[in-house]
């Protein structure tokens, strides 16, 4: 008999960001009217579900993208700093076309394939891997989810299926409170599930990459 354990990878909703700031690990950036209608979609998609343990990401809107699950399971919030947002150079700026002339920004752009802006690929893949096999643990036999961000569940994702971390970042399947699931039986993973529980509330074009 095998034991069946799901860790869902759940991204935060919509972010209030109105100078469309690279806000990466900066405090204060909080959910959107719409990110909290997100949250709570997402949360009612878990409905039903098994879910035994949530884990979050200690940035703000992670947290509160959290907070329905929390209140509909009964469940405290881990905070967990290895679900936390790519650490990025650009971090506090707001990108444009325009602004790819800038030094402080070419200047960083010499490796796409580490990347050579910000948190190596390989440790972010690295980091996750460890935090869902602590999290796997716990919930064996259940089901876990985990509150992060685009980026570092995007590596999750790839190194899952064994896929090369290096990537298009207009590619990336993983929305705003998106879902990612990874299935185990026992330490073997069987399946890579993705659904958008909030994609009614899609009214923009691709968010900021790793946000």
């Amino acid at each position: 008999m095998t034991t069946t354990t799901v860790v869902h990878l759940l991204r935060h909703g919509e972010v209030h960001n109105p100078e469309g700031v690279l806000y990466g690990r900066l405090p204060e950036f909080h959910l959107s009217k719409t990110g909290v209608q997100m949250a709570e979609l997402a949360a009612s998609w878990f409905a039903g579900r098994d879910i035994a343990v949530l884990y979050s990401s200690p940035l703000d809107r992670t947290q509160e993208t959290a907070m329905p699950l929390a209140e509909n399971f009964g469940l405290a919030v881990h905070l967990d700093e290895r679900l936390i947002e790519a650490a990025n150079r650009f971090q506090g700026m707001a990108l444009s076309a325009r602004s790819v002339r800038d030094p402080r920004v070419w200047s960083r752009l010499y490796n796409p394939f580490l990347p050579s802006w910000g948190e190596p690929y390989t440790e972010i893949a690295a980091r996750m891997v460890e935090v869902i096999k602590a999290v796997r643990k716990e919930a064996w036999g259940r089901e876990a989810v985990c509150v992060s961000h685009q980026l570092p569940i995007w590596m999750a994702r790839r190194s899952a299926e064994r896929q090369r971390l290096w990537h298009r970042p207009d590619r990336r399947q993983c929305n705003l409170a998106s879902v990612t699931s990874l299935t185990f039986e026992d330490q073997k993973l069987v399946s890579v599930g993705y659904t958008e529980p909030a994609a009614e509330l899609y009214t923009k074009g691709p968010a900021v990459p790793g946000a």
